[in-house]
């Protein structure tokens, strides 16, 4: 069906067994779908991981994707829906129908469950719940009433707890013998009579400790407790740092009520990574599974703000229409002084927004981060002003339009270099993202700064 993996101009690339997906594979599946060949389809699919078989409906066009799952329908693997972008999931869920996706979302576990209830509207929701069990519906259900994107909405509910005062053999023993233990578990969890959770064994010192000592002996009492209304960037800092492999979620009177796992942190360090980054490029929340209407809608919203700061700009530059008719060069090099500015504010800009996403910039590091990018400005300027200075000289044959560029040079490089550290800081003490409004602001600033400084040293200097 497909090699162990790909050969390019005698070069061996990624192994088949990292990755499931191969363009020999891939040409396979489409051939397939083109002669509907469902059971050919179905073998393809069938010993495909399930993150691999997500990717794989993504790749697919419209009309691929409703083979595909027309094809795979009655043997449809649940565990790839969580794995899928919203907007795919949306399209395979309503080609599978209603009932055929309520029972997938029972056989998955609560996260991932309530995950894809989620991202349906409240009548799905309700069609859907109403033909799972109600034992599980209820904790699904329960699930729902938590805040999105909230540690309750993160965990799952499957684990494993023990009281203290049972021996590792007897801990071994119900691991062995219980019926509705979670199918994946890094840690089990110690709780008192009330449900409080009082300590963590990892599973491994379980493995490793003879079977008559007690639980209690060997439990870490000092752990780290996520409560159920935590946000999920909160949750996904925490496994950061501290490396853990799971963590008990408790509600209002400490009980434990589930647990977080490290691949759903890692997914949600993916995804607050992804909109920080969807976010300084002005894209938004859309990705390439999106329609066009999505999609520009999204970014129109965007364009609208470059568009005012687009006019302001002009309008600063309308202040020196005789200036700019006298010396045409100046026309020619102001670009170049926004620009400049422009992305080295937007440099400064990226690390600081990920440095306050990360917590690595603090209150008590900003006036050392904010200085360091201040000299890092006023060398840049430096450098570039001596290279952009005696290009101009000598492009003109004219030292003071050199001069006077370079002097604009080093005030809007300094200028982005301290309005990149410092305007994503007073954005986010103004309770707006960073990531989002820091971008328009400062692209306004030096481009607005830039053709000032230059016109208007050109003005008082060569006129």
């Amino acid at each position: 069906m497909a090699d162990a993996s790909d050969v390019e101009g005698g070069r061996r690339t990624t192994p088949a067994s990292l990755y499931g997906l191969t363009p020999r594979l891939m040409a396979a599946l489409a051939e397939a779908l083109a002669a509907d060949r469902d059971s050919h389809v179905r073998a393809f699919v069938r010993p495909l991981h399930p993150a691999d078989l997500a990717d794989l409906i993504e790749r697919l066009d419209e009309d691929d994707r409703q083979r595909l799952v027309r094809a795979i329908r009655d043997v449809f693997d649940p565990e790839c829906l969580p794995w899928l972008e919203d907007s795919v999931r949306e399209d395979v869920m309503d080609q599978l129908g209603m009932e055929r996706v309520a029972e997938a979302v029972a056989e998955l576990e609560t996260d991932d469950a309530v995950e894809v209830l989620e991202s349906l509207d409240a009548l799905e929701q309700r069609e859907v719940l109403r033909h799972i069990p109600a034992a599980d519906r209820a904790v699904l259900e329960q699930g729902l009433t938590y805040p999105e994107d909230s540690a309750g909405r993160l965990m799952q509910r499957e684990l494993v707890a023990v009281p203290p005062h049972w021996t590792v053999g007897q801990t071994i023993d119900f691991l062995r013998s219980a019926a509705d233990l979670p199918d994946h578990f890094f840690d089990v969890f110690v709780i008192d009579p009330r449900h409080k959770a009082v300590g963590v064994v990892p599973v491994s010192r379980i493995l490793r400790t003879k079977r008559p000592v007690r639980i209690t002996d060997i439990m870490d009492r000092q752990f780290r407790r996520i409560p159920a209304t935590a946000d999920q960037e909160e949750v996904g800092r925490l496994f950061k740092q501290y490396g853990l492999a799971s963590a008990p979620v408790v509600d209002d009177d400490n009980r434990l009520v589930g647990v977080i796992t490290v691949d759903d942190a890692v997914h949600v360090l993916e995804e607050e990574a992804e909109e920080d980054l969807m976010s300084l490029g002005r894209v938004g929340g859309t990705n390439v599974n999106a329609s066009v209407m999505d999609t520009a809608r999204t970014r129109i919203r965007w364009l609208l703000v470059t568009l005012v700061n687009t006019l302001i700009a002009s309008t600063v530059i309308s202040q020196f229409e005789a200036t700019i008719e006298r010396i045409v060069a100046l026309a020619v090099l102001m670009p170049i002084v926004a620009a400049m500015g422009g992305n080295a504010g937007m440099q400064v800009v990226t690390v600081v927004v990920r440095a306050l996403a990360t917590r690595d910039l603090a209150p008590d590091n900003v006036r050392r981060v904010v200085l360091k990018e201040l000299g890092v400005g006023v060398l840049n300027g430096v450098v570039f002003a001596s290279i952009l200075g005696t290009v101009a000289g000598l492009w003109f044959a004219d030292v003071r339009i050199g001069l006077v560029l370079a002097a604009a040079m080093v005030f809007n490089m300094v200028w982005a270099g301290l309005a990149g550290a410092m305007i994503p800081i007073l954005i986010q003490r103004m309770k707006i993202d960073p990531a989002v409004g820091a971008g328009p602001f400062l692209t306004t600033t030096t481009d607005v700064l830039g053709f000032f400084s230059f016109l208007g040293l050109a003005t008082l200097f060569l006129i």
